[in-house]
């Protein structure tokens, strides 16, 4: 393969990453305009239900047969999805979404650090930091920030590292079939959570157009064009490059749930977005050289 079409599978990567982060913060919007009448379970279980059910019929993935059947893998990657999904909807009932994914990119941002090699790479983790500290108003509404809700969003941290490790070997062995039956192994965790929860309402007929929009949003699409990035990015660049995701949460949080942010936040945005660049710019370097 040469340099330039090299190059190019990273740029659909990075595209195809980005892209899905921002239909993820979408969904997750209009998820909590969901939680008033299913509740976080309810929203999760639609999310993650409904997603499964799109994907086995669209893809179909019995069908495919694979050398390599890594069980452990795939089922450790549909765990940590239903996991991660079920704790961060629980945090987002009581702190906002934008600082729920900054607590929540933690995660990500320990991988990046623990697999840095290169002094550049600590210059954009650091930017990152600098952001992160500037997103969460820690110094202004510590006591607002209810504490189960940033363990919750902490504890989806957790679940974002395991789900990039385990998402990069399920994805080498089973390709675009992982997203499929990760989905549908995370939606066996989390379903019964959302009846038990929400019970019969889960099936009004007015709430499932919006029940649809999530799962597309936030699951279906996001995860299929993520597993498109994971086999082709390497673990510490996709985790860094998700920087992005505090600063687009932010403004889904401005524009579909009237969550204002400071001058200081936005500064914050910028620096973030700043270092996802610089990683972009490190990695066609390293490929060049």
């Amino acid at each position: 393969m040469s340099a330039r079409s090299d190059f190019s599978r990273i740029l659909l990567a990075i595209g195809a990453l980005l892209i899905g982060m921002a239909s993820y913060q979408c969904g997750a919007a209009l998820a909590k305009h969901l939680f008033p009448a299913v509740g976080a379970e309810g929203a999760a279980a639609y999310r993650l239900g409904l997603a499964a059910l799109i994907l086995l019929a669209w893809r179909r993935p019995w069908r495919n047969t694979h050398a390599r059947k890594d069980w452990r893998s795939l089922w450790g990657y549909g765990l940590a999805i239903g996991a991660m999904n079920l704790v961060f909807y629980l945090s987002l009932r009581t702190i906002p979404l934008g600082i729920a994914v900054a607590l929540e990119f933690t995660g990500p941002l320990v991988l990046a650090f623990f697999g840095s090699r290169r002094w550049i790479d600590f210059v954009w983790i650091a930017l990152v930091v600098a952001g992160l500290a500037m997103l969460l108003p820690l110094h202004e509404q510590a006591q607002a920030l209810d504490p189960v809700g940033v363990a919750y969003a902490l504890a989806a941290g957790v679940g974002w590292v395991l789900y990039i490790v385990l998402g990069r070997k399920a994805g080498d062995a089973y390709g675009a079939d992982a997203v499929t039956w990760g989905t549908t192994i995370a939606a066996l965790l989390v379903v019964p959570f959302g009846v038990a929860h929400a019970g019969a309402t889960l099936l009004s007929p007015e709430l499932l157009p919006f029940a649809l929009g999530v799962a597309v949003l936030s699951s279906a699409l996001p995860y299929t064009l993520e597993m498109i990035a994971l086999v082709s990015l390497p673990s510490r660049t996709f985790g860094t490059l998700l920087s992005l995701e505090p600063a687009i949460a932010a403004v889904a949080g401005a524009a579909f749930l009237d969550e204002r942010l400071s001058l200081l936040q936005w500064l914050a945005i910028a620096a973030i977005v700043v270092a996802a660049a610089g990683t972009a710019l490190s990695l066609r370097r390293a490929q060049a050289g």
